[in-house]
């Protein structure tokens, strides 16, 4: 309706204003719920071009829209803005329109351009924690939404499989690990343990071993005895403890850290895991053997978690393949002058002409770091989609500076699709505080996997409570705990801004009053109840509509809207609440007109109608956000 309005004011824009107009002038905003209208038409750009008060400027509008060409019903003016009131069966139009599009608010699948999301690339050091739900949910979803848009979507991600942490883990394994009575070591399928616990695990006791020896060497210095250490670590050592006379606690307690880190890197421990991660590099077939083996376990148990969450893939990349094409880029970056070698023979950019600092490449030792990485991952995959327009990197907002490099360092290389990749940076997430029976075994991070349990549980146990469970297997009511576990923990982590800290209350989350999953999942479980009831619904023609169900055709109508703008900002928090304030409209609709008892035909047809598509939109909507809803609950 609002491209008829456009295109009648473009056309008699002469006669309104005494001359052609440009489209941008005419701006459509929605009517505020305390004026009466359909839209509303923003009146100042045209004071300044017709010389005239928005009073006569919006009474020309208005009159020639409702009087000569019998667009609108009704106006009136409210300062700058004409608030407009579309005829009654527009809105059946609308509604019937709806019904009638299976696909109603999706694009034309790959009628835009390609587009690669990454998300999840843990590290294989250990498992995945409520900081990577929130990852995985966050980038399933805009990947979700823009498929919708009518993207082409390549849905990835870069598993950190290389690097000194694996290597700790590793070294801690074959180190710590005790022998059965077999004269084997720990492994997934003489524990039981998922393969990614169990490595974390070693993880965790190699921090454990590290932080000893660290401390003995610190106790060993402190004493005065610094036999075996070189004359540089000794200076070093002096110089530190010089600087604590006389310092306040805050300065205290710093350079103590820096006493801490002195220790840490003179540990043997440390020195052997930097050791291993140089035998890997070059090959080394019993390290590499090794790697291999536990990396192995490691991706059957991120696999198994990637199931229970709902996610999935379509490429996977590796660091430990495109590290060795970033070791050539930096090489030929080299070679062009984009980048310089120190003394060390370490490679670095400087970037200080872009507003920020120097920035390591290659360690002096050769081994590469995060960011050479990264530049041969982005590298690889334009070589691997040539059509790609564009990367979305969903990673946490600790790796802005991190992400603002990369890309500079891309354009520098001279790829200009660069442009085209962005951050989507989100916020941390945490439990509330003395809900710590969540916390792992270390008590550091929330794994994710106890948590999907513990909320599919809660969920059990609340959706037990309330009954209506009648009939259903002891199968389908443990796949309906998922359903709504699993639904009110992604539409808690996915409606606020992912720019924002949030803090994840699991019981909040599975409530079925407020602004929850499962609020939104019962109402569509509560339309399928109704339409079974009902039966064959059939066709209607012009009926009256209650402002509640002209409210709910609008807000069915703003549905391909909310996508767009979802898919634009990567932003799923627009999908997920337009879908909250939908459903308040149908509770609100439900709760207090006749639908199934109508008497009117004609009427009680158009309802049913309505509630279909609410449930059409509420299972779209929701699919976007990767949440599935149930026909009963």
């Amino acid at each position: 309706m609002e491209h008829i309005i456009q295109e009648a004011i473009l056309n008699k824009a002469s006669h309104i204003f005494g001359k052609e107009i440009e489209p941008s002038l005419i701006q459509f905003q929605k009517t505020k719920k305390e004026f009466a209208g359909d839209t509303t038409l923003v009146l100042f750009p045209f004071l300044k071009l017709a010389g005239k008060s928005p009073q006569e400027i919006g009474n020309t509008i208005g009159t020639l829209l409702r009087d000569e060409l019998k667009i609108i019903t009704d106006f009136s003016i409210v300062g700058g803005f004409l608030n407009m009131v579309y005829p009654e069966n527009y809105w059946l139009t609308v509604l019937n329109t709806i019904n009638q599009n299976e696909r109603f608010g999706m694009q034309e699948p790959n009628s835009k351009p390609a587009l690669m999301v990454e998300y999840s690339s843990p590290n294989t050091n250990k498992p995945l924690h409520l900081g990577h739900l929130r990852n995985n949910f966050l980038g399933y979803s805009v990947a979700e939404i823009l498929k919708a848009y009518g993207h082409e979507v390549i849905k990835t991600q870069i598993i950190n499989d290389r690097g000194i942490h694996i290597c700790k883990s590793m070294l801690a394994w074959q180190r710590f690990s005790p022998l059965n009575e077999k004269g084997e070591r720990e492994t997934p399928a003489n524990t039981g343990m998922k393969g990614d616990k169990l490595v974390g695990k070693y993880y965790v006791e190699f921090d454990k071993r590290f932080n000893e020896e660290a401390k003995a060497i610190m106790e060993q210095w402190k004493a005065g005895d610094f036999s075996g250490f070189s004359n540089a670590t000794v200076e070093k050592y002096n110089e530190f403890s010089a600087a604590l006379v006389g310092k306040d606690e805050k300065a205290t307690a710093a350079i103590q850290d820096k006493i801490k880190e002195l220790a840490k890197n003179e540990t043997t421990i440390l020195r052997e895991a930097k050791d291993m991660l140089v035998r890997w590099e070059g090959r080394d077939p019993e390290i590499y053997l090794l790697w291999t083996t536990m990396n192995n376990w490691v991706y059957e148990g991120f696999n198994s978690t990637y199931a229970k969450m709902g996610v999935d893939f379509d490429r996977l990349y590796y660091e430990s393949e495109t590290f060795i094409l970033g070791k050539d880029l930096v090489a030929e970056g080299l070679t062009k002058g984009v980048f310089y070698q120190k003394e060390d023979t370490s490679v670095w950019i400087d970037l200080t002409a872009e507003g920020l600092d120097h920035k390591l490449l290659l360690r002096s030792d050769g081994t590469s770091v995060y960011m050479t990485q990264d530049v041969g991952t982005a590298v690889d995959r334009l070589n691997d989609y040539p059509n790609l327009k564009g990367i979305i990197y969903t990673v946490g907002n600790e790796q802005e500076y991190h992400f603002t490099v990369l890309f500079h360092i891309l354009k520098k290389l001279g790829y200009s699709w660069a442009e085209s990749c962005f951050h989507l940076s989100y916020g941390m997430v945490e439990l509330p505080k003395g809900m710590g029976r969540m916390k792992s075994r270390e008590g550091t991070v929330v794994d994710a996997d106890d948590l999907m349990d513990e909320i599919i549980f809660a969920a059990g146990e609340m959706t037990a409570e309330r009954g209506h469970l009648d009939g259903m297997s002891e199968e389908d009511k443990k796949e309906l705990y998922t359903t709504i576990g699993l639904g009110g923990l992604k539409y808690y982590l996915l409606k606020v801004d992912p720019k924002k800290k949030l803090v994840f209350n699991p019981n909040e989350s599975i409530e079925l009053n407020g602004h929850t999953g499962p609020f939104i999942q019962y109402a569509h479980a509560r339309i399928q109840s109704l339409i079974g009831k009902a039966g064959q619904i059939e066709s209607f023609g012009d009926v009256a509509l209650e402002e509640i169900e002209k409210d709910i055709i609008k807000q069915l109508a703003d549905y391909p809207k909310a996508i767009e703008d979802a898919a634009i900002n990567y932003a799923p928090s627009l999908v997920a609440n337009y879908t909250y304030e939908l459903v308040k409209l149908f509770n609100q609709f439900y709760q207090n007109v006749n639908i199934n008892q109508e008497a009117d035909s004609a009427k009680k047809a158009m309802r049913l109608t309505l509630s279909k598509n609410v449930a059409k939109v509420i299972h779209s909507s929701m699919h976007c956000l990767g949440i599935s809803v149930p026909n009963k609950m």
